[in-house]
C-alpha cells in the first residue's frame, strides 16, 4: 500500500473537542472545523514531507522516519516528534510536548482514502481523507 499521494479531507468527527482538550482557542477550532485541507505526503530518498494546504495557509514537516525532531506546531506546542510506519500502511505521528500537551496521530492509509485518527488525554478524533 503506498503511503505517498495526495488526499483532500472529506469528512471529521470530533475534531473540535480533540482541538480542545489541546488547549486550541476558540478562534483557531473554528478556523479549523471549517478548513478542508489537502495532506501530500512524498518520500524523497528518504526525506518525507507532509504538507497540508488550506485556503488560508500551508505548512510542511520534514522528516527521516524513525528519527525524533523537534517541531512547533500550528496552534503553538512544542514538541519532540517521531515518525513511524506500522503494518505497512499505517503512518504514526507521536508529538512528546516540551510546551503544551502531547498527541498521537495515526494516518491508515487503503486504495481510496487516509483515515486519520487524532488522540489527546483519552479524547480521539476521526478524519477521513479522499485520495486523489
Amino acid at each position: 500500500m503506498s503511503i505517498e499521494g495526495k488526499y483532500n479531507l472529506d469528512s471529521s468527527e470530533n475534531f473540535d473537542e480533540f482541538m480542545k482538550v489541546l488547549g486550541v482557542g476558540l478562534m483557531m477550532r473554528k478556523l479549523g472545523a471549517t478548513t478542508k485541507p489537502t495532506v501530500e505526503i512524498i518520500n524523497d530518498n528518504g526525506e518525507w514531507k507532509v504538507k497540508t494546504t488550506t485556503a488560508m495557509n500551508s505548512t510542511e514537516i520534514k522528516f527521516k522516519m524513525g528519527e525524533e525532531f523537534s517541531e512547533t506546531t500550528y496552534d503553538g506546542r512544542e514538541c519532540k516528534t517521531k515518525f513511524t510506519i506500522e503494518d505497512g500502511n499505517k503512518l504514526l505521528q507521536v508529538q512528546n510536548a516540551t510546551k503544551g500537551k502531547s498527541a498521537k496521530f495515526t494516518r491508515e492509509f487503503t486504495d481510496t482514502q487516509m483515515i486519520m485518527t487524532c488522540e489527546c488525554d483519552g479524547v480521539v478524533a476521526k478524519r477521513i481523507y479522499k485520495r486523489q
